[in-house]
């Protein structure tokens, strides 16, 4: 079996930063050396001094768009996407054509990522206003949750029936994961602000249309449920300060039954960046104010909020250029993320220590995902090495995502992803990839 030494590296782990060396032996993580300690020989060295080496991250919220939208993306292209930006393990959204409603088409999409995902996969199984059987199927131990749509994104998947929604919230066997904006209040907003500027709404209404009040009032609802019946329930992409009310707190991570995940557009942008970049950071729930924004920020640090993830969803440049009511909401961040947060520690924001608790590590721990989002013996390899000092811009000739373009281009990063490993594998070397071994399927621990 191949044995790699990574050699006298600052280790990024469990809130403690360290110069030490790991042997990697088949896909595992065989031994964690200190400074100091005698190493031993190896196939392969990569000499790490300088060089930072973090857990892979896991992104609890990506749209891959396979199958059915692939001309915007695919598992391959955007896996390969995600690698590139150090996320090793992702769970991929049901909104997908077919979506994903029923066991057979969401076995269908571990078929193919089987086939085609450089890094490692899970599937929400989605749920509808009546596929509450299928739903009671989903296995726990091979399915990362279940997915509501309790406000209209993309696709027909809003679920408002409130008969529905008790049973999903008393009966699912698993982690149910929300999308939390209130429809009617969308629909009233929208009505108000197309009667004012008709076709022409600008982007800078975004965060109005979808506004706080809407995100409250849903998010309210969904962890209403979830008291009421003792449902686990994660609310994905939070973006208000007063949401942030609704999780629990003050205990470990293991223990809640509600959490929370912020999205690193929603943590890098505010509402005063529409006026530049218009339709590119259009995202739903929308990105809000600065004060918004503060507030997740400060809930990550004091671990009111999660986790961090990206909910990636690419459209292509074209249907981008659409005016308000056109363009889709949605874009490409895997490939970015990462560096974003890292850039975020430079501007002393978080610490190195902070973004590997919130991508790596939470993730792990909230999902309970089996030997994974931590440097251990006994894990699996998956793993990360960044030069902290190695400046680069993004331009579209070093965008890996299908869609060609991302909302930070322009962007000087000052973080570089260097090597990634997946399963013990090197599947990323600056800028070149290896794609003979597939990523594996998530395997969870409950």
């Amino acid at each position: 079996m191949s044995l790699t030494l990574i050699k006298n590296i600052k280790i990024i782990n469990q809130g403690q930063s360290y110069i030490g060396s790991i042997l990697i032996s088949g896909d595992k993580i065989e031994r964690i050396y200190k400074d100091g300690d005698t190493l031993p020989t190896a196939d392969h060295i990569i000499y790490g001094e300088g060089k930072l080496l973090l857990p892979g991250a896991i992104d609890d919220q990506v749209h891959f768009r396979e199958p059915g939208l692939t001309h915007k993306a695919d598992i391959y292209t955007e896996s390969r996407a995600a690698v590139a930006g150090g996320i090793t393990s992702y769970m991929e959204m049901p909104n997908t054509t077919p979506q994903a409603t029923t066991q057979q088409i969401l076995e269908d999409k571990y078929n193919r990522a089987a086939q085609k995902s450089i890094a490692n996969y899970s599937f929400y199984m989605g749920a509808t206003n009546d596929n509450l059987d299928e739903l009671l199927k989903t296995d726990p131990e091979k399915v990362c949750g279940i997915k509501v749509f309790m406000g209209s994104s993309t696709g027909n998947m809003l679920v408002d029936n409130e008969d529905t929604l008790g049973a999903i919230f008393s009966q699912a066997p698993t982690l149910i994961a929300t999308h939390c904006e209130d429809e009617d209040t969308i629909q009233a907003n929208l009505k108000a602000y197309k009667e004012k500027y008709g076709e022409e709404v600008p982007f800078e209404m975004h965060h109005l249309i979808r506004s706080e009040e809407a995100c409250y009032k849903s998010s309210l609802r969904a962890s209403t449920l979830a008291r009421k019946h003792g449902a686990r329930l994660h609310i994905l992409h939070l973006t208000t300060a007063k949401e942030l009310e609704l999780l629990d707190k003050d205990m470990p991570l293991e223990d809640k039954k509600i959490t929370g995940e912020a999205c690193v557009h929603h943590l890098w942008f505010t509402n005063e960046d529409y006026k530049k970049y218009g339709a590119l950071i259009k995202w739903n729930p929308a990105i809000k104010t600065p004060k918004d924004r503060a507030a997740l920020r400060e809930a990550l640090k004091n671990g009111n909020l999660d986790v961090v993830a990206t909910d990636h969803a690419p459209h292509t440049k074209e249907e981008k250029k659409g005016t308000y009511f056109k363009a889709p909401s949605g874009g490409p961040l895997v490939q970015h993320a990462m560096v974003a947060m890292l850039e975020m520690v430079n501007q002393g924001i978080f610490t190195y220590e902070q973004v590997v608790e919130k991508m790596c590590h939470a993730p792990a721990i909230l999902f309970r995902v089996r030997e994974r989002g931590f440097i251990k013996e006994g894990y699996k390899a998956d793993l990360v090495i960044v030069e902290p000092k190695s400046p680069w811009v993004v331009a579209s000739e070093n965008i890996y995502s299908k869609c060609g373009w991302s909302p930070f281009e322009g962007q000087k990063f000052s973080h570089h992803i260097s090597h990634t490993f997946v399963n013990g594998h090197l599947a990323y070397l600056n800028g070149t990839f290896n794609d003979k071994h597939m990523g594996e399927r998530l395997l969870f621990n409950r």
